[in-house]
């Protein structure tokens, strides 16, 4: 439904996300969940999921990667084993360890960083200033002067998310660029070709061979042996 490589990734970050769950006990995103209750108790509280839509994120991400490094990262993630404790996760609410290691994977994987972090900075940032717009009371009529009122917002974001919104916050935000999917390319047109064939292929391979083996089957038995040298001795009466 999502595509290939969507799918595939998709599928691999599940496996990430359970092996989270499996080493702390308990799901990553739970500062949302948290975040989504607290906003219930609030009389006249909107919630508004405001990050960049999961699909668009996926597409771009790997639209940006070369074949190599889709087939590193998914070899990555799929042999994904480090153990993770509570005090690890601790160490990374300290803002320098956290840079550190935005900074490794910056050096690995520079384009996907872009998509996944750096671009979702930029949209963070942007519906975080449309939900901190004032906002304009009603008047009683045309002549009244307009009067507004400042919004009061509380943004929840991963940590790894606050430089780069303190960074963009003073910058004229576009997000039509990072809100377009880019068509896949040669590469990923070729792998799934190739996988698509491979796949057609060895099924179309296993039919043929329990087609064969069936007949063979068919043909040996006493009864169909019986049946064609009868047919082969009508003829010759």
């Amino acid at each position: 439904q999502n595509g290939v490589m969507s799918g595939l990734m998709q599928m691999l970050l599940l496996k990430v996300s359970a092996h989270i769950t499996e080493q702390l006990g308990m799901a990553p995103g739970g500062e949302f969940r948290e975040a989504f209750k607290e906003a219930s108790k609030v009389p006249f509280c909107k919630f508004h999921l405001g990050d960049r839509p999961i699909p668009v994120t996926f597409k771009r991400a790997i639209a940006a990667l070369s074949f190599w490094q889709k087939v590193k990262l998914a070899w990555g993630l799929c042999f994904l084993s480090d153990p993770i404790s509570k005090d690890d996760v601790e160490k990374c609410k300290q803002k320098d360890l956290l840079e550190q290691m935005m900074a490794e994977m910056i050096g690995e994987f520079p384009d996907l960083h872009r998509t996944i972090v750096s671009e979702r900075d930029i949209y963070l940032t942007y519906m975080l200033k449309q939900a901190a717009k004032q906002i304009e009371l009603p008047r009683a009529s045309e002549n009244e002067p307009r009067k507004y009122i400042p919004a009061v917002v509380v943004g929840v974001v991963g940590m790894g998310h606050v430089p780069g919104i303190e960074k963009n916050w003073n910058s004229d935000l576009k997000i039509q660029e990072i809100m377009s999917v880019p068509p896949p390319s040669t590469s990923s047109k070729i792998f799934k070709f190739v996988l698509k064939a491979t796949v057609f292929g060895l099924l179309g391979y296993s039919c043929y061979r329990i087609g064969h083996r069936t007949v063979q089957l068919v043909l040996s038995m006493p009864a169909t042996q019986s049946y064609l040298q009868r047919l082969t001795e009508v003829p010759q009466q």
